[in-house]
């Protein structure tokens, strides 16, 4: 029986962040597809389920979480794990998770949905996308050339915060040469025990035809 259960889908960064974590903690949890493709975030049964009309969302028992960051910190608080060994480093913690939510997961999660999935092709958008892409990536590249981690020596939810978007750089333009501690980084992060490619840790992939 699980534990716990994630609404997501393959596609979905955000969601991987907390799936990641999941799956890094040992936790026993159960994926629920959310098609978000068909319009289903949108319907009334799902904003009852988070007003917000987003994944991830987590349940666990009478408990729901939403926002990636909150679930993180949640799982980080109940496993006891990748929340920073001291109170200077929680504080790092958060703010390259801040800086994520900002700066990252947002640009580069709206550049892969107009090109991959919206299929918009190269547009004014698109080009003022890969600036704020092109300038997130240095600084993150600049940071993991002094860090083996985000913070210090040891992973945490900064980390898979970080990486939500990143194991898809063709779907989004980007080659890891241009950016090599990232590269060295997603590696690092990929050699955890309980890494899962997002493909294959959530359902709905390949996307689920158009109705």
């Amino acid at each position: 029986m699980s534990d716990y259960r994630l609404y997501c889908f393959a596609q979905s960064g955000n969601a991987y962040k907390a799936a990641l974590m999941l799956n890094l903690c040992g936790a026993k949890w159960e994926p629920r597809f959310v098609d978000f493709f068909n319009g289903e975030t949108r319907t009334p049964d799902y904003r009852a389920i988070n007003e917000m009309g987003e994944v991830p969302v987590l349940e666990r028992g009478e408990k729901r979480l939403s926002q990636s960051g909150v679930i993180l910190h949640y799982l980080s608080a109940e496993y006891g794990r990748f929340g920073g060994a001291s109170e200077e480093e929680k504080l790092e913690v958060l703010r390259w998770i801040l800086f994520d939510n900002h700066k990252v997961s947002s640009y580069i999660g709206t550049l892969r949905f107009l090109i991959q999935f919206a299929k918009t092709g190269e547009t004014p958008v698109t080009e003022f996308l890969r600036g704020r892409v092109k300038g997130s990536l240095g600084v993150l590249n600049g940071h993991l050339g002094k860090s083996r981690f985000a913070v210090g020596d040891a992973p945490t939810i900064a980390d898979f915060s970080l990486c939500g978007y990143l194991f898809w750089p063709d779907e989004f333009g980007v080659s890891w040469a241009d950016y090599p501690h990232i590269g060295r980084w997603t590696d690092e992060i990929r050699a955890l025990p309980g890494w899962v490619h997002p493909y294959e840790l959530m359902p709905g992939h390949p996307l689920p035809e158009k109705r």
